[in-house]
């Protein structure tokens, strides 16, 4: 299937690792132009002698004059894909308002505050747009030692939705995909335990996890125009995890 996404030009948040980084990789590839952030400049380095001519952008995303600053100039952009996130586990009795603030300032608050500066350059410019919120499973399934994590997928899932009810007049297309666990150096790391990802994948009905080029094609899908009359949606990447 052609994409036809070629000549325009992405910024991708979470850019240096995992989901992220593969994703820059194929939209290079396409003939995308990207602007990669990350928060890690070894990672934005090695991305671009892979990957010649992507833009790197470095900047910690929890912090909001930071990224104001950072991308106050970053120019036109006509796809977007707010990949950033973290996930900090802790029982909900042991909930710390640092796991808190931390988990909604990058996975909540710094999708708005991107959206916001991408979003008000596509309507200056009366250009349509794209825009990807990297979601997961964990926003309609609760999962111990998720509290935070769950509620700020939770909350994304509903910002996806209300970023579509109000930039859809502007032409701008909003959804988010929402993964099971996927292979990523972090998922391999944080699910090597045979019990624990036994006791995940027993209730998955494909029976494995997510590979990044499984969510990396779906994500390709949503920002193309293959996927026109799509948006508010949250398209789970689950092998069916959220139909048992």
């Amino acid at each position: 299937m052609e994409l036809g996404l070629a000549g325009r030009r992405a910024l991708v948040t979470g850019a240096g690792k995992g989901i992220g980084r593969s994703l820059v990789q194929a939209l290079h590839a396409a003939g995308v132009r990207v602007v990669a952030v990350s928060r890690t400049q070894a990672d934005l380095d090695s991305l671009v002698r892979e990957c010649p001519g992507v833009e790197p952008l470095c900047v910690d995303l929890a912090d909001w004059e930071a990224t104001e600053h950072a991308l106050g100039s970053v120019g036109p952009v006509d796809l977007l894909v707010n990949n950033a996130g973290v996930a900090l586990l802790q029982p909900f009795l042991e909930v710390t308002k640092e796991a808190f603030d931390m988990s909604f300032d990058v996975n909540l608050r710094a999708v708005i505050q991107v959206s916001q500066i991408v979003a008000r350059s596509m309507i200056a410019r009366g250009a349509p747009g794209a825009i990807v919120n990297v979601s997961s499973q964990a926003s309609q399934r609760a999962l111990t030692n998720h509290t935070v994590y769950c509620s700020t997928k939770g909350a994304l899932d509903m910002l996806t939705k209300v970023m579509a009810l109000e930039l859809g007049p502007y032409k701008i297309r909003v959804n988010a995909v929402n993964p099971t666990v996927v292979m990523t150096p972090m998922g391999q790391a944080n699910w090597s335990d045979p019990h624990k990802a036994k006791v995940m994948l027993d209730r998955i009905p494909l029976g494995k996890f997510a590979e990044m080029e499984n969510v990396v094609d779906t994500i390709l899908f949503l920002l193309s125009d293959r996927s026109s009359m799509t948006t508010g949606s949250t398209v789970p990447v689950d092998g069916g995890f959220l139909a048992t």
